[in-house]
């Protein structure tokens, strides 16, 4: 069976085909229209129809839409309350409620030959629990988990509780709006002077830099119930801290209010994560806690339900936000039909071209390159050198962390290298970027997270022997957000990382993703290529391809 599965609805439209139980492609719409969240300029069109990301699955399943036997849209309508009744303030939910009741017919008229009683609803938390319980391998081997969905909102709720086994899932509890951790995460994200429901991750990178004075306070309005529900509601933040202005300059070393706010706003979403997480491990004893949701992408939260809950694994799904309903409500439609859902290895569902393709654009653009026998050798040169690395491998991630296929890469050791990287993309100064680590040596030098720990979603302590060793990737508060690599998902990352470690000693590079500051993940060549030509970049791998800038290091073009 051929299920196509679509996210239309708030924000990150996007894009998943599932064949006879097989994730086969999942993409996110910005990286093809490159409006990043797949927002427009103001006023914003967060609901648009991901045509470009469906194009692509299914071109990469070599199928057409007649192909497709059924469709997944990860909103349900029909469970839609009056805004009245939500009291959410929110003039677009008759529109963006219109428009999911419209959505068999936007898709058949975008895909002639679709069958408009192919689309099936399924509500927005539902497909979160989808993508995240039967898509976890760990879940797989235990024959099933207990599944924590968390964000902004769905139809009428913020979060859902439940179990899943053999497909099915069992709701033991969940939360009405307008109480919503997200939403208020988010609305504290707007007061911060940040874009909400985009850059709430900036918040969480602010917090370490914080005290959580506030926490107590803020626990009034932030806090479990003790029976998988919660309050949430957005306090007055003025209170605590001015509300700054959108793109205003600041320090959170010398703005200790506003980080000391986001600290303790942190801290209230962590201490509420866990109470729920400790709830739900009483109602069903399982070993594995799946998690989706946008806010299961805030990674020091969910280390903190790691060490604290009692479940004894934590899987995430790397695309856990909105993007990712599309692959749960694919998912979800499989299950309901009987297929046999196998777990997804890899977020790397996007697209990809061969290396005669990727010559070929190389060609086309008249840009010198060669081919060299040892590639990891000669970008483990580069590096070592404390050159800057944009590295394009293989298919594209799905979700918005870069994972060895779309990346750029530095020293680690160089502590100026964190400020180098933020200015090459154009951004805040006290974000963090990541280390990447061979899976067999990250226990010697990170500790308190699990491992292996292959989509960034959950922050380790690094060791005090290796801080100094590797400064760059070491946040302020000894921490890191680390990406271990092994030879079966990534191969040409763990042969770089060998061969850098041979010539520096550390087997860890730095990794951000390959973008600049308000723009989506570079997908295709032409985006590598353009952003190559604009940022102060040393090198670009492309598949086998190397190109160097002229004249930086010895034999450049």
């Amino acid at each position: 069976m051929r299920v196509l599965g679509v996210n239309a609805v708030f924000h990150d439209p996007a894009a998943a085909l599932v064949v006879d139980g097989q994730v086969v492609a999942a993409a996110e719409e910005e990286r093809f229209s490159r409006r990043k969240h797949g927002k427009r300029p103001v006023p914003y069109s967060t609901w648009e129809l991901p045509e470009l990301a469906i194009r692509s699955c299914l071109q990469q399943a070599g199928l057409s839409i007649t192909d497709v036997d059924l469709v997944g849209y990860s909103y349900d309508p029909r469970l839609v309350l009056p805004s009245s009744e939500l009291d959410l303030g929110d003039p677009d939910d008759a529109i963006r409620t219109d428009y999911a009741r419209r959505a068999p017919e936007a898709l058949a008229t975008a895909f002639p030959g679709l069958d408009r009683e192919k689309v099936r609803f399924v509500p927005h938390h539902v497909a979160h629990a989808a993508s995240a319980a039967l898509a976890s391998p760990e879940a797989a081997r235990a024959g099933g988990s207990s599944v924590l969905t968390v964000d902004g909102r769905g139809e009428q709720i913020s979060s859902l509780l439940g179990r899943y086994t053999g497909g099915s899932l069992q709701v033991l509890a969940s939360q009405r709006l307008p109480d919503s951790l997200g939403l208020v995460y988010e609305n504290l994200t707007s007061h911060l002077g940040f874009l909400h429901s985009s850059d709430e991750y900036k918040v969480m990178a602010l917090a370490s830099y914080g005290k959580p004075r506030f926490a107590d306070e803020i626990a009034e309005f932030i806090h479990a119930t003790g029976d998988g529900g919660f309050v949430a509601r957005s306090p007055e933040w003025s209170r605590w801290a001015p509300r700054l202005l959108d793109g205003e300059q600041w320090d959170p070393r010398r703005d200790t209010d506003h980080a000391d706010l986001a600290a303790s706003v942190q801290e209230a979403l962590e201490r509420t994560l866990v109470d729920l997480a400790t709830w739900l491990h009483a109602q069903t004893g399982d070993r594995v806690l799946t998690m989706a949701g946008g806010t299961a992408l805030n990674c020091v939260a969910n280390s903190r339900i790691w060490r604290e809950s009692p479940f004894e694994e934590v899987f995430v799904q790397p695309a856990a936000g909105d993007s990712g309903t599309a692959l749960g409500a694919a998912l979800q439609v499989s299950a309901d039909e009987g297929e046999l859902v196998a777990p997804m290895t890899t977020a790397a569902l996007g697209r990809g071209w061969s290396d005669d393709e990727l010559a070929g654009w190389l060609q086309r653009a008249r840009v010198p390159y060669t081919t060299p026998d040892d590639l990891a050798g000669e970008v483990a040169d580069v590096l070592a050198a404390d050159g800057v690395v944009a590295w394009f491998q293989g298919r594209s991630e799905f979700g918005p962390r870069a994972l060895g296929h779309r990346s750029l890469m530095a020293h680690p050791g160089r502590s100026e290298n964190l400020e180098r990287l933020n200015d090459v993309k154009g951004r805040e100064q006290f974000r963090p970027v990541a280390p990447m680590v061979l899976a067999e040596r990250a226990p010697e030098i990170f500790s308190d997270g699990p491992f292996p720990s292959p989509y960034m979603l959950f922050v380790h302590d690094v060791r005090p022997e290796w801080r100094q060793r590797i400064p760059a990737v070491t946040h302020v508060d000894g921490t890191a957000r680390i990406q271990t690599i092994d030879d079966e998902r990534t191969p040409q990352v763990a042969a770089l990382l060998r061969a850098f470690e041979a010539r520096t000693g550390l087997p860890v590079v730095v990794n951000t993703s390959l973008n600049t500051a308000g723009r989506p993940m570079v997908d295709d060549p032409r985006d590598a290529l353009e952003l190559f030509g604009s940022a102060p970049v040393d090198v670009l791998v492309l598949g086998p391809h190397l190109v160097r800038r002229a004249g930086l290091f010895q034999g450049g073009a």
